[in-house]
């Protein structure tokens, strides 16, 4: 599964308003519940907050990936957003976060999850990657951006 598999317009996202982390995710979390897969939001914001009090999901690098599973959706669930501002999300390095990518998994769906985790941190790990998305303005030129970055980096 790729990422741009499951990322639409609709669910990516610049210059999200938020001061806090708590903020942030919970923007995230009313985008993703746009998706006809989301069947709970609650249950999903539930997941996430669970996740996040286990260890941050700032990894490092200006970039998070708040994520959970739960039976509250159908499929695999993603959104992405730049952050209007730097926000203070207690990351590993201590840095503030603009980048966020929500990811919300089935509970008997963990190979797939922990595939499109791997692969979304393998990419988020290039710094000219990280900056060509701060630099992007619209949800269409992002998607392009991750679908050109999948097929140079990943087997289709």
């Amino acid at each position: 599964m790729k990422i741009s598999d499951i990322l639409n317009e609709q669910l990516v996202v610049t210059g999200l308003k938020g001061n806090t982390k708590e903020e942030i995710i919970n923007a995230m979390i009313d985008l993703v519940s746009t998706s006809p897969r989301v069947q709970d939001k609650e249950r999903v914001r539930q997941a996430i907050f669970d996740r996040e009090k286990i260890m941050s999901t700032g990894v490092g690098n200006g970039f998070a990936i708040p994520h959970g599973k739960t039976e509250a959706v159908s499929d695999i669930v993603a959104a992405f957003a730049v952050t209007e501002e730097p926000i203070d999300y207690q990351s590993l390095d201590a840095k503030p976060v603009r980048l966020v990518f929500l990811l919300v998994g089935k509970e008997n769906m963990v190979g797939p999850h922990i595939k499109l985790l791997s692969r979304i941190s393998r990419l988020m790990n290039k710094e000219d990657f990280r900056k060509r998305l701060l630099e992007l303005r619209s949800s269409k030129e992002i998607l392009e951006v991750f679908k050109q970055e999948e097929a140079t980096y990943f087997d289709m």
